[in-house]
């Protein structure tokens, strides 16, 4: 007879691998928005009954404590079927298929998984932004195990899942940014640039204008406490890859050309 530790260990190795990995969810997940908007809580309730999840494979949680295992693996699926452009936001916690997640499930010998999103060029920019993103943190040591081909060491591993949180976690951050209204994005624009320092230590020292759909002036910061000296500021959002050109810029120009303030 084997000694409780041994059976415990066995028995959660088994669990473990009664709940599919995030790529094993990537089609599931499509198929619960097939037939239009779902919450995240409600796909993985759906998911978790789909696959037979018992009360305890449902309630394991991350090392973390904060989250269950099985939420964020769908969770996971999700945010890189998005990548692609398989699905999409529609509001805060809720989200559909997209034309190209209708395709992708029309087609059933399709197996939706890292492999087959890399045909998508949305998912092949993500991939090279989170390339990018790891060229300050990959070190020297990871670089020679990886071309020896080499496992990576718990150190590389952690700084590997570290980086791929963070890179994935900007790219949603930025989705969200460039699709919130006007008004938010002038407001988050003004709160940037404080944070950098620009009007001094005062929390009132900027201020959006609503002037958003026009080439003038959407947002003021006071750099004295008497507003003598001033910067302006135009908010522009632009699609990934595109820069702001020369005619905006000059426009913005003509906007300030009675004044004598900074141009930002």
């Amino acid at each position: 007879m084997k000694p409780p530790t041994v059976k415990k260990l066995e028995q959660f190795l088994l669990r473990r691998k009664m709940i599919p990995d995030y790529q094993t969810l990537m089609r599931p997940v499509l198929e619960c928005v097939a037939t239009g908007e779902n919450s995240n809580a409600s796909v993985v309730e759906k998911l978790a009954d789909r696959f037979k999840l018992t009360g305890e494979e449902r309630a394991e949680l991350l090392p973390s404590g904060k989250q269950t295992r099985f939420t964020n693996r769908v969770h996971w699926a999700k945010s890189y079927l998005k990548q692609a452009g398989l699905v999409s936001s529609t509001r805060r916690g809720y989200f559909v298929i997209t034309d190209k997640g209708r395709a992708a499930l029309a087609n059933t010998s399709n197996v939706i998984n890292n492999a087959f999103l890399e045909q998508f060029p949305d998912y092949q920019d993500f991939k090279n932004r989170t390339r990018e993103a790891d060229t300050d943190l990959t070190s020297p040591l990871a670089e020679i195990s990886e071309s020896l081909a080499e496992p990576s060491t718990p150190d590389e591993t952690l700084r590997e899942a570290h980086r791929k949180i963070t890179a994935t976690l900007a790219s949603e951050l930025l989705d969200r940014i460039r699709n919130s209204p006007p008004a938010f994005f002038e407001k988050l624009i003004v709160s940037l640039l404080l944070a950098m320092g620009y009007g001094g230590t005062s929390k009132e020292a900027g201020r959006a204008l609503g002037k958003s759909g026009n080439d003038g002036i959407d947002g003021v910061i006071d750099q004295d406490p008497l507003g003598v000296d001033q910067v302006y500021l135009q908010a522009k959002r632009y699609a990934e890859g595109n820069n702001i050109g020369a005619g905006t810029i000059r426009d913005f120009y003509g906007a300030l050309s009675c004044t004598n303030h900074d141009l930002i």
